[in-house]
């Protein structure tokens, strides 16, 4: 019995257990259900608070089955999120708080969208995340707290967006993170101190910031560390010696920023570095030898410093060393001889500082050198002979040195050779034959030298030169016959030597030429009458020469010739009547020559200066002596007598009318005084302001202030913008047309006075530059200023692209490429010629003007911005909707980048025929996000590109291809991705189109068929 009792307790117990875990089982099921309805609940949430534009997430619903098998999902073993992975889905909107429900998230990527709100703050929440990135976005606001509370954090990335505020210091709780990336948004303040507990990290990307304050020197306890960037921020101070304890490093950027100091010596204990980067600071004192332990070594920059001493030799025993760059530093001593051991080194830059001695002579015989700059330096000697011994050689740069002998003919056969500038040496021999015929061939400069000999006849075969210097040497025999009907030269310069016989009239085959100078030779014979056959000639130098016979009259005909110096040479005739109002021409000089007769009275003529004109003893009127006359003796006394009597009665008759207006005002005055006092008041206060009329001529005007102010009535209107409105003034002394801008001004203005505005435009009044519209002066009194600008017939690129059908002007891709060339010319101008830079700020197809050649005009300054110090701000936000480059908003610095930007966008229009802002993109998408979205979803390009003139031509669509690539390039989220006008000429040079016909349904046609368009510049390559 006993037994049986027992056997019935553990029956009884074992049932009890059973059913005890079916309800703890059942219980937690039911927890888990409910956390499942929860996450789908989220999700759908989330889903409605995106703008899916490319229905990526269509299968997030709940009839699509199991939420784990929806796109960009991914479930534990329990059923819950643990990844969500929507990188590259082309979305936008905002990321909401119920995200803060996927508490089993371990993995979080929306790397690569359009998103452009803040992240929501509950993200701290999600204390299972290992994993996020919200990289390649437009986020903004601050960086949500909070992430630091996950354990189990290792990686976070949320570099190129627009966050701002301070870094968030709770990360550094997260003691596991291997990597953190901040770089390209807009934080501010110092590196938090509670990053030195990230024992793990092994990458550290804060560049591109606007970070203050020192490194701290905690940063080297983070000994597992092996990428730190850091550069393009405002830290000032020292690098810390401690960061010579990070035995791990590999990668090492503090480019940009306000570091001082020396560079610390305890770098050479790094064994594992690959790269230094430290160009654009302040350091000063010595390169510090210990930099040549590091055997690791492939890129050394530091470039752009207060650097002085020598190069240590220890620098060159770094065999590994691929890229070396101590330009604009104060370096003195010789160039190290072992640097010519080096058998990796690809790119040498010395440039700008005070090296003395030779070039190591085997320099390039062991190694694929493609670059070498050591230009303004004090170096002597031979240039060596191996430069171009691996044939990479693309760049050689030696000017402002004192290089003797003779140049190497390996040198001549190097065909990887772009450019080639050896000005302001002492070279001496001739020139090697073959520079000709290398294919890449843009730049020669030689000039300053003592090279002698003729100019090698091969040059005239060249289809790649543009630009071709040989100025100051000892060159004599004449020209080669066709060396100016090179297809692709710009410039050529042989002032300064010996060159004789007759000019080459070959000038009808000049498509590209823009300067020619060919001062101080012996040429003779007369000027050549096809010389006005150069279509695209601003600069014209032939002075000092033999030349003979009279002006070609055909020289008036020149548009776009701005400069003409014919001086001390044994020219006779006279000067051709039309000549002074040539429609460009800003100098000419004809002193010292047999020239004779009256002096022309019109256009340039009339203000010239006369020592322009000196040395021609026949030359009479104008500026000059009166021409003689036949004399008149008889008829003096009565025409004197006559004289008098007029003078005398108009004296008269004046002072009569004077006292009767005095009297009659005075007494109108007076009865009105009291009757309308105030009235009297603010007419006087008005009046005072309407007149008189001021005009300020920034080059030979002819008309007067009368002639402008005739021509202000509604009926001239031909456009109006957010500046003012522009009226089309005709002057009829002689004829011409100019445009004149009324600006918008309002009381304020008026009354708080225009200094500001009158010391930019006098400042506008002096910019010369043939893509830049000419600001010819402008009126002005108390109340009104207007404008006066050269006219451009063909109105704006606006219009020309997306006016109506009978306004569209640019039918072909070369027309359109012509124009983006001219306006990077232009902005290469502002950026990098003017001093101060000038930042336009407005750059939009609307502000681009043409001319009757279709020739691109930037207009507009009103925006534009002088740069008198770096990084300046402004207090608003100015430009167009559509053209403002994304960090202009946030940030409100003004520097070059942003125009480049706008260029960018102007360069996509072109491309596309399409508006900056269309309903075709989808809503808040604007062009550049618009091209973005087709890359990101892997669709071909050509499709964004314009059909209309892209046709079935493949070769249009090549070189379309390319300027789009470039456009992409202007248009990078991140100012510093962006290149600069100089980069942006380079590389359009490299896309122009080289074909000789138009290119219709895949075939060339032939050079008889008609052209699609009469003033396409394509008509110059028929």
């Amino acid at each position: 019995m006993e037994a049986i009792k027992l056997l019935a307790f553990f029956h009884y117990c074992f049932i009890g257990c059973c059913s005890l875990a079916i309800v703890v089982t059942h219980g937690a099921l039911g927890v888990q259900h409910n956390v499942v309805e929860v996450e789908v609940e989220a999700l759908l949430a989330m889903k409605s608070s995106l703008v899916d534009s490319s229905n990526q997430l269509a299968d997030w619903r709940l009839d699509s089955g199991s939420h784990c098998n929806w796109t960009g999902l991914s479930c534990n073993a329990n059923g819950l999120v643990e990844k969500l992975d929507l990188s590259n889905r082309n979305l936008s909107g905002s990321i909401l708080n119920h995200i803060q429900e996927l508490r089993s998230l371990s993995y979080l990527s929306v790397f690569n969208n359009g998103f452009t709100s803040a992240l929501p703050e509950t993200l701290g929440n999600l204390t299972s995340l290992k994993t996020v990135d919200f990289s390649m976005n437009n986020f903004i606001g601050k960086f949500p707290t909070g992430l630091g509370m996950a354990p189990g954090l290792t990686l976070v990335n949320a570099s190129s967006n627009n966050f701002s505020g301070f870094l968030p210091a709770d990360l550094g709780n997260a003691t596991l993170l291997q990597s953190l990336d901040f770089r390209g948004s807009f934080f501010e303040g110092s590196i938090p101190g509670s990053f030195r507990n990230l024992q793990k990290l092994k990458f550290l990307g804060l560049s591109g910031n606007n970070l203050t304050g020192n490194i701290p020197k905690e940063i080297g306890q983070l000994s597992s560390l092996e990428t730190i960037i850091l550069g393009y921020n405002e830290f000032e101070g020292e690098i810390p010696a401690e960061i010579g304890n990070l035995t791990n490093l590999q990668y090492l950027d503090l480019a940009v920023g306000s570091l001082s100091g020396q560079i610390p010596a305890e770098l050479g204990k790094l064994e594992k570095l690959t790269t230094v980067f430290l160009y654009g600071n302040n350091f000063t004192g010595k390169i510090p030898p210990e930099l040549g332990s590091i055997q690791s070594l492939t890129m050394l920059d530091l470039s752009d410093n207060q650097i002085s001493g020598e190069l240590p030799v220890e620098i060159a025993g770094l065999k590994n060393l691929e890229l070396l760059n101590v330009m604009r530093n104060q370096l003195t001593g010789p160039v190290p001889s072992q640097l010519g051991n080096l058998t990796k080194l690809q790119v040498l830059e010395l440039w700008k500082n005070s090296f003395t001695g030779s070039l190591p002579m085997n320099l390039g015989h062991n190694s694929p050198l493609q670059w070498l700059d050591v230009s303004s330096n004090s170096l002597s000697g031979e240039i060596p002979l191996g430069l171009c011994e691996s044939g990479n050689l693309t760049k050689l740069i030696l000017f402002n040195n004192a290089f003797s002998g003779s140049i190497p003919m390996s040198l001549s056969t190097c065909k990887s050779l772009v450019r080639v500038r050896m000005h302001n040496n002492l070279l001496s021999w001739a020139i090697p034959v073959g520079f000709g015929t290398l294919p890449q061939l843009q730049r020669l400069e030689l000039a300053q030298n003592n090279l002698t000999g003729e100019i090698p006849d091969d040059l005239s075969l060249s289809t790649s030169l543009n630009f071709f210097d040989v100025s100051g040497n000892h060159l004599d025999s004449s020209l080669p016959y066709n060396i100016l009907s090179v297809p692709t030269l710009q410039t050529f310069m042989a002032s300064g030597n010996s060159f004789q016989g007759k000019v080459p009239d070959q000038f009808q085959d000049c498509p590209s030429l823009s300067v020619l100078d060919l001062s101080a030779n012996h040429f003779s014979g007369n000027l050549p009458q096809s010389i006005a056959s150069c279509e695209k000639l601003v600069t014209l130098k032939l002075r000092g020469n033999q030349f003979s016979g009279e002006i070609p009259h055909a020289i008036a005909t020149m548009r776009t010739l701005a400069i003409l110096d014919l001086s001390n040479n044994s020219l006779t005739g006279h000067i051709p009547p039309s000549l002074g109002s040539s429609p460009a021409l800003e100098m000419i000089n004809v002193s010292h020559n047999q020239l004779q007769g009256p002096v022309p009275s019109n256009g340039l003529f009339a203000a010239i200066n006369p020592s322009d004109l000196i040395g021609n003893p026949g030359l009479c009127g104008g500026v000059l002596l009166p021409c003689p006359s036949m004399p008149s003796t008889s008829r003096k006394p009565q025409n004197l007598h006559i004289h008098h009597i007029l003078f005398g009665l108009l004296v008269g008759i004046t002072v009569i009318i004077c006292l009767g207006m005095t009297f009659f005002t005075g007494r109108w005055v007076y009865r009105r005084w009291y009757l309308c006092n105030s009235f009297v008041d603010d007419y006087f206060n008005k009046s005072s302001r309407e007149w008189p009329w001021t005009l300020v001529a920034f080059q030979r005007l002819s008309f007067t202030s009368n002639d402008i102010l005739a021509s202000i009535k509604e009926t001239n209107i031909v456009g109006m913008g957010g500046s003012g409105i522009v009226y089309k003034a005709e002057v009829h002394r002689p004829h011409g047309v100019v445009a004149v801008k009324k600006l918008w001004r309002t009381e304020p203005d008026i009354e708080n006075g225009d200094d500001d505005l009158f010391g930019e435009v006098s400042l506008l009044g002096r910019l010369r530059h043939r893509n830049i519209v000419r600001l010819l002066g402008y009126l002005h009194n108390q109340k009104d200023v207007m404008m006066i600008y050269e006219y451009m017939p063909n109105g704006n690129l606006g219009t020309a692209l997306h006016g109506k059908e009978d306004e569209r002007l640019l039918v072909d891709w070369v027309s359109r490429y012509n124009i983006a060339f001219g306006v990077a010319q232009g902005l290469h101008y502002l950026h990098h010629d003017c001093h101060p830079q000038i930042i336009h700020r407005d750059i939009k197809s609307n502000n681009i003007l043409l001319n009757a050649n279709l020739e691109a005009r930037i207009a507009d300054f009103g925006l534009a911005r002088v740069m008198a110090h770096k990084n300046e701000t402004v207090s608003m936000v100015a430009g167009s909707y559509g053209y403002i480059a994304p960090e202009y908003g946030y940030t409100l610095k003004v520097d070059e980048k942003s125009d480049i930007y706008s260029f960018g966008v102007v360069l996509l229009e072109l491309l596309t025929g399409k508006m900056p802002v269309e309903p075709t993109f989808g809503e808040s998408v604007d062009i550049v996000e618009w091209i973005r979205t087709k890359m990101r979803n892997n669709k071909p390009l050509e499709e964004a590109l314009d059909t209309s003139i892209v046709g079935q031509c493949k070769l249009v669509q090549e070189e379309m291809l390319l300027v789009l690539r470039i456009a992409i390039l202007c248009t990078a989220k991140l100012p510093k991705e962006r290149p600069s006008m100089r980069d942006v000429i380079t590389m359009l040079g490299e896309a122009k189109p080289r074909r000789k016909s138009i290119c219709q349904n895949g075939t060339h046609n032939s050079t008889k068929d008609k052209p699609v368009f009469s003033n396409s510049p394509v008509i110059g390559l028929l």
